[in-house]
Parts: C-alpha cells; sequence; structure tokens
C-alpha cells in the first residue's frame, strides 16, 4: 500500500471522528428518539388493544344482565359502561336495554335509555328513529315530530310521516311519505309499505297514476 494511500485512509478517518465528534449527539439523539417513537407506537397500540378488551368486557356483562330479568342492575351496568366513554360497546348495550325495556312495558325507561346516546354518535340516528317510533305508539307523536325535524333517511322520513298522520296534519303526512319514496329503492322492502300509508294519508303512488 503507497504512503499516499494510507495518508489518505489516516485523513478520512479524521474527518469521519471529527464528524462524530460534531454531530455524535444529534445522531444519538435520531437514533434515541427513533427508538422512542417505535416503543412507544407499540405501547399505545397495546393500550388501545387492553382498552378494547375491557370495554368489551363490560359490554358482554351489560348484555348478559340485560338479558336476565333485573333490567334495573342492567341499567346500572350499561350507565356504567357510558361513563366509561363514547364506545360503540356503549351505544350497541343501550339500544339493547331499550329493547328490553319495551319488551317489559318500561316505554319511559326505554325513552330515557335511548335518548342517552350522546348526540354526533354513531349510533344516535337509529336510537332517535326508535324513540320516535315508540312515542307514536304512545300517543306522544308532536315529539316525534320534533325529535326527526333534521333527519331525511327515508325511515326517518316515515316515522315523521305517521307522527303527522297521527296528528291529523294528513297533507304534510302525505308530502312527507313522498319524501320517503323518492329515497327508496323500487325493491325495497320498506316501499310497499310507505306506499300503503301514501295512499292512507290521500296521495298517490309516482307511476301508478300515470299507469292508470
Amino acid at each position: 500500500m503507497a504512503i499516499d494511500d494510507l495518508l489518505d485512509e489516516h485523513e478520512q478517518s479524521e474527518r469521519v471522528r471529527n464528524w462524530l465528534k460534531n454531530n455524535g449527539a444529534g445522531l444519538i439523539g435520531g437514533i434515541a428518539l427513533g427508538l422512542a417513537l417505535i416503543f412507544g407506537w407499540k405501547w399505545w397500540g397495546q393500550h388501545q388493544d387492553q382498552q378494547a378488551q375491557a370495554g368489551y368486557g363490560a359490554y358482554a356483562a351489560a348484555v348478559k344482565s340485560i338479558s336476565g330479568t333485573d333490567l334495573k342492575d342492567a341499567q346500572s351496568k350499561v350507565t356504567a359502561l357510558q361513563k366509561d366513554g363514547d364506545s360503540v360497546y356503549a351505544q350497541l348495550a343501550a339500544l339493547q336495554l331499550a329493547q328490553a325495556q319495551v319488551k317489559a312495558n318500561q316505554n319511559d325507561a326505554a325513552l330515557a335509555t335511548l335518548k342517552s346516546l350522546p348526540a354526533g354518535s354513531a349510533m344516535k340516528p337509529y336510537a332517535d328513529l326508535h324513540a320516535a317510533r315508540l312515542l307514536n305508539a304512545t300517543g306522544k307523536p308532536d315529539e316525534a315530530i320534533k325529535l326527526l325535524a333534521s333527519y331525511d333517511s327515508s325511515s326517518a322520513l316515515e316515522a315523521r310521516g305517521d307522527a303527522l298522520a297521527l296528528t291529523g296534519k294528513r297533507d304534510e303526512a302525505r308530502d312527507t311519505y313522498l319524501k320517503a319514496l323518492t329515497s327508496l329503492d323500487v325493491a325495497s322492502p320498506q316501499r310497499r309499505l310507505v306506499e300503503v300509508k301514501l295512499t292512507n294519508a290521500g296521495g298517490t303512488v309516482p307511476g301508478l297514476a300515470e299507469s292508470n
């Protein structure tokens, strides 16, 4: 090996040592930060899994209680689940509890359970729809009309049309049923029922008049 090559290697080694001396702290810090992010992400994933498992355990306990005869105990378990956070488990448990309460003729309790779902939650529209149907069935259609005022799904429009019909507002009921029909597929099983309700409210099913 030539002396020039040895000098070049020595010079390169010195440059590496100087670079490490000047930048070593930053390099080590970068590695440490990367490791912290990796282990932090792993810890967060494990924490989320643990939270999900805990939530499912509480949900399973609530469902088991709902299937029993002591709905007060079930109510306490669902309330505890809701206090832990707005999880899908808490919402599903509340809907199942409300169903059990209706079967037990505890309509007021069922309405309170359905209304306990927080605004903006995934199951809130579904809960409001069932609450409106229950209000219609228990002679409180005015409350159902207010509850569904901001909804425009076919099911919500149908329930709102039912409420309007119950209050004697046939014209508004007819228009609402008609709006429900426009958002329903021709092959939808729900469509036939809405058509019957529209006809009973004095309306004409679109397409039927033309065929006649």
